[in-house]
């Protein structure tokens, strides 16, 4: 039996064995007790992490390749002391999952060859859930990783730069080619790695923080002074020297900067 990638699913299964083992090394053996793949396809990254990780839940949304999955990755048939604690299949979104409840608060760390269509959902919601997640890595499209990783001054740097950065250390570890891939998708393919900060919560409003960091890159051309004017900013504020600057100029730690500075100013 194989599975017909889907188009609607963003699916592009990865054929090469030695880049899906590459992909599954790339998680710590730290901080964690149990692993969760996010569309794992036709498992060619789920045996390699089998191979290694202590406990492996796989989500997938697509039907046919939960028939696939079950067929190729028996529960019985997986070498592990206790199977059934072991691995695991379910179908499901992992965007409507909730994390806390589906590992019962253990910290879970999260892979994937993550569907191009919702890769940048699926980070905002590792973000969401950081107080269970010490680390995720795994292959996006290799524009959006470059915009996961990448530093201020640049013109990719933007609101999912800042938002992950807040909270985890990234980094960007290597271009995989379309030509490994079946379907192979039109762009190269990154894989990145996510590394929970020690101290990851912020000395600001974190809700205000986000407020701030999406407002400012809405109009990314802006000095903040212009942006920022919905937060009523006083005039005395605006001279301040961080609101000449446009958002891609501002590290994270400034980014942390103004929004204190806004809420000093009594937003």
């Amino acid at each position: 039996m194989s599975v017909k990638a889907k188009k609607y699913l963003g699916q592009h299964f990865l054929t090469d064995e030695t880049i899906a083992k590459k992909i599954a090394d790339t998680l710590t053996e730290n901080g964690y007790e149990d692993v969760l793949e996010i569309g794992p396809g036709m498992g060619v990254l789920t045996k390699y992490l089998l191979e290694k990780k202590p406990k492996v839940t796989v989500l997938e949304l697509d039907s046919e390749s939960v028939v696939y999955l079950k067929e190729t990755f028996p529960i019985e048939h997986i070498q592990l002391d206790t199977t059934k604690e072991k691995f695991e299949i379910i179908e499901g979104d992992f965007l409507k999952q909730k994390i806390q409840e589906l590992f019962q608060k253990k910290q879970v760390a999260i892979i994937g060859n993550f569907p191009y269509n919702i890769s940048s959902q699926i980070v905002f919601k590792a973000i969401e859930n950081r107080e269970y997640v010490p680390e995720f890595s795994g292959m996006f499209q290799k524009e959006v990783a470059l915009r996961i990783a990448e530093k201020e001054g640049s013109k990719v740097y933007g609101i999912l730069s800042v938002l992950t950065q807040a909270f985890f250390d990234v980094e960007y570890l290597f271009t995989v080619p379309p030509s490994v891939f079946n379907p192979p998708p039109k762009v190269d393919s990154g894989v990145i790695r996510c590394i929970r900060k020690e101290n990851y919560t912020l000395p600001v409003d974190e809700n205000l923080f986000f407020r701030v960091v999406k407002t400012a890159f809405n109009q990314r051309r802006k000095m903040l002074r212009s942006s920022l004017k919905s937060f009523k900013l006083s005039d005395s504020l605006k001279e301040d020297p961080i609101f000449a600057k446009r958002p891609e100029q501002l590290s994270v730690e400034a980014f942390i900067l103004l929004t204190q500075k806004i809420s000093d100013n009594g937003i």
